[in-house]
């Protein structure tokens, strides 16, 4: 069992005060709040060896060295990649999604086809709208059911040989799906496609087993599981690591230089291009830990326990709709209250200090598919509490009546 008020202890953020009122997070799915231990970890960087990597044989940059890439362990085995050398360290989901569908351009043809889904983040359909107009290849979407399910007998179907890359979320930002990726990928693994995951939000709720799942790619955010903004991993089966050209030119990527050639490094700093967050690499691996310490299986039970709770109050709010019901579910409940825009609930909760995400989630084919302009997203992480989603519904119900 978890501790949560020695666990809220470790993160200063949660015993602020926001606009006069105690602040309540239920914005994890946006960002995650940093512990105490994160925070100190940046500044000790900066500190005792604010220093470039790999290129300096002085004391300093061989110390910021070590540290990165003993990060680059942390996250190897936290993730059970078989290679140290398969992470790569990006600034986020983002850059690593754009880094495959920038690769796959070399090795598309038109007429090939790539499978994204209908659950999907903005960044993880837009790289691959670009990449197919760069190589005249095909965009399939496999489609979903009310319940914010994947249609699985229609994915089936949409696969083919055409089939070059399928593209989905491990669980989906905007309604807290849990998708079945495993059985997914084996399946486009018969016709022989790639797979990339995109697990920003499936990471801080679990732990992935790249080579369980054998996915092709996966890729997440540092900020999202209590690191730093602006650091994130690309994992990539070393074959196809080995196929895919370079996303950026540049120093630390590169064997040899010369105006006729140039040659590239081995993995992983072929895909590392330029000096990277250090900091934020070192730190990820710091945050890592803290997870691991709390344990991913603690997380996923507590945090079940607040969706349950929580859905069950919401509930009771005449005229409240969830949107996103699946059978598999993480912590994430997106809401609206009929004849109320989402965005006036959201601003009017926020004078009483409670912090929910409004608007469509950077996932706007899912608010087209119910037809609304956005939700209400109230995401909940490992250190919330039900007494702060008991303080969430009276304030909903608060704004409700001022609004109705």
């Amino acid at each position: 069992m978890l501790d949560i008020q020695k666990i809220r202890a470790d993160f200063p953020i949660l015993s602020q005060k926001v606009n006069g009122k105690p602040l309540v997070y239920f914005d994890n799915g946006a960002t995650s709040q940093k512990p105490q231990v994160v925070i100190d970890a940046i500044a000790r960087y900066y500190q005792e060896i604010n220093a470039n990597i790999h290129r300096g044989v002085h004391t300093l940059s061989q110390l910021a060295t070590d540290a990165y890439e003993a990060s680059r362990h942390t996250i190897q085995h936290h993730i059970n990649a078989k290679n140290a050398y398969e992470v790569i360290f990006t600034s986020g989901t983002t850059h690593g999604i754009n880094a495959v569908a920038n690769g796959f351009a070399a090795l598309l043809k038109a007429g090939d086809e790539v499978l994204v889904s209908a659950l999907e983040h903005h960044s993880n359909i837009v790289p691959w709208q670009m990449l197919c107009e760069r190589t005249g290849a095909v965009l399939k979407v496999i489609p979903m059911n009310d319940k914010g399910e994947l249609i699985q007998a229609e994915y089936d179907k949409l696969l083919s040989p055409k089939t070059k890359i399928v593209t989905v979320n491990h669980i989906s930002n905007a309604l807290g799906t849990i998708n079945p990726v495993k059985e997914m990928i084996a399946k486009a693994h018969q016709v022989g496609a790639a797979v990339l995951i995109d697990g920003a939000q499936a990471t801080p709720h679990l732990k992935p087993d790249v080579q369980d799942l054998d996915c092709d790619f996966y890729v997440f955010s540092g900020h999202k599981i209590c690191g730093p903004t602006g650091i994130g991993i690309l994992y990539g089966k070393e074959t196809w690591l080995r196929k895919l050209p370079p996303y950026q030119g540049g120093g630390e990527m590169i064997a040899t230089v010369t105006f006729e050639k140039t040659t590239y490094a081995d993995l992983p700093h072929k895909f590392e291009a330029g000096t990277p967050n250090i900091a934020g690499g070192i730190v990820l691996g710091t945050a890592v830990d803290y997870l691991n310490e709390v344990g991913f299986d603690n997380i996923a039970k507590y945090e079940h326990e607040l969706l349950e709770y929580a859905t069950q109050k919401l509930l009771e709010i005449e005229g409240l709709q969830i949107f996103g019901t699946a059978e598999a579910k993480t912590s994430v409940i997106s809401f609206n209250i009929n004849g109320i825009h989402p965005y006036d609930i959201g601003t009017i909760i926020d004078k009483l200090g409670i912090a929910v995400r409004t608007g469509h989630h950077c996932a706007q084919p899912i608010m087209d598919y119910f037809n609304i302009p956005g939700t209400i997203r109230a995401s909940f992480a490992f250190y919330n509490t039900k007494e702060e989603i008991d303080v969430m519904v009276e304030a909903i119900k608060k704004a409700k009546m001022m609004l109705s």
